[in-house]
């Protein structure tokens, strides 16, 4: 359980960084067709399901690939 927390951690701090060091590389992410954006006066909502099925998608085979 420990090596797994540790693991979580680190690709956490790996995403961070990622993001710190090039902001606009997930500019992509809530912008797809198929994402639900409501602008209102008082706030915005946003729901992503076509990125999340896409990051479900990478994350199945990647999870796969390094599974085998």
């Amino acid at each position: 359980m420990a090596r797994w927390l540790m693991l979580a951690g680190l690709v956490l701090l790996g995403i961070g960084l990622l993001l710190h060091v090039a902001p606009g590389l997930f500019n992509w992410f809530g912008r797809l067709p198929g994402d639900i954006r409501i602008d209102g006066e008082r706030g915005k909502i946003l729901i992503p399901i076509t990125s999340m099925v896409i990051v479900s998608v990478v994350l199945t085979v990647l999870f796969n690939l390094f599974r085998r």
